[in-house]
């Protein structure tokens, strides 16, 4: 066997504490993060750990610490719209740590997610996010062991819930499209029964004040429901100059019935959306203006938050405030 052909040498954590100058037993809890050494000999230890290319046993650290560095992650949201932006962001944070995240579907189904909770625990994973793909509250999970909630948040107060602020999006939409001079405007959302819904719909309304022709029209989340939004709404004010809607999903359908009935958009009626969902907000014609939902962002919340409940700190919930992101649906190319 040629030079070439050797296979690279094990690196052991002896190799590592002899470099650094320490005992094996320091070395380990250097790595590990585990007992009382200054901080100088922990960033040796570690130096020389990255050094010689020195990869920890999962299972020996885990028996040295008592924790698993592992993380399930609960979702509803099969399509992975919210879910996958949110676990993202979670991983950014985690894996910091080194830790490992096990993504688990319910699929809306309370049975599958006692399973789901059962086996988590049973791998003794360290904590649990919990998410979907709605901001409604949901009833806590029964568990042992640190949860926070992203996104969807819990219906217990005292659970850790990191949630998107909806009100202020819809208020820095309104106000976006009444710095362009639009004065006749409808709202148009999504269905009444979802907190989303009717949150957004609200503080636009408020915001618009006057500007507002008409009470907000509740419908589904559907480019159908937006092209049959704007048939009602010309019949009776056809003289609009703008619509703000509750989903991209919703716009992207106004957008493309405005077009059938010769109104441009945005010169005649400018359009807004809501999420940032590139499949939607980027395929409308014209692409729209809509409001970043910031999801890494709120994942990454979720995964600090998780690591200090697991360190035994009590971290506090989070309204995250999303931003606009401006196209050409409202200001033109």
């Amino acid at each position: 066997m040629t030079a070439e052909q050797n296979p690279p040498s094990v690196v052991r954590i002896t190799d590592v504490a002899a470099l650094a100058g320490v005992s094996i037993g320091t070395a380990s809890k250097a790595l590990n993060d585990t007992g009382q050494l200054r901080d100088e000999t922990r960033a040796r230890v570690r130096a020389a750990a990255e050094k010689l290319g020195f990869v920890m046993d999962a299972r020996g650290r885990a028996l040295s610490s008592g924790r698993s560095f592992t993380v399930g992650m609960i979702t509803t949201d099969s399509f992975g719209r919210f879910s996958i932006p949110v676990m993202l962001g979670a991983e950014d944070v985690l894996s910091a740590g080194q830790m490992a995240v096990f993504l688990c579907d319910t699929r809306d189904d309370p049975v599958r997610e006692h399973h789901y909770v059962r086996s988590l625990s049973s791998r003794r994973v360290d904590g649990i996010i919990v998410t979907g793909r709605s901001s409604d509250p949901r009833p806590p999970i029964d568990v042992g062991i640190p949860v926070v909630y992203a996104f969807t948040p819990s219906t217990d107060d005292s659970d850790v819930s990191m949630v998107l602020d909806d009100a202020r999006g819809a208020e820095i939409l309104a106000e976006h499209v009444l710095s362009l001079g639009r004065r006749r405007v409808a709202y148009v959302s999504g269905p009444v029964r979802h907190a989303a819904a009717s949150r957004r719909a609200l503080a636009a309304a408020a915001r618009f004040g006057g500007a507002l022709v008409a009470e907000p029209l509740y419908g589904e989340w559907s480019e159908q429901w937006g092209r049959q939004a704007v048939d009602l709404l010309l019949r009776t004010h056809p003289d609009l100059d703008a619509i703000a809607c509750g989903s991209d999903q919703i716009a992207r359908g106004v957008c493309d019935r405005l077009r059938e009935v010769g109104r441009a958009v945005p010169t005649d009626v400018a359009v807004t959306g809501f999420d940032d969902w590139d499949v939607m907000a980027l395929a409308s014609r014209p692409p729209l203006t809509t409001v970043d939902l910031r999801l890494e962002d709120l994942g990454r919340l979720a995964g600090r938050a998780l690591l200090e409940l697991i360190a035994g700190q009590t971290p506090a919930s989070a309204s995250l405030e999303p931003t606009l992101v401006i196209r050409a649906s409202t200001i033109g190319d």
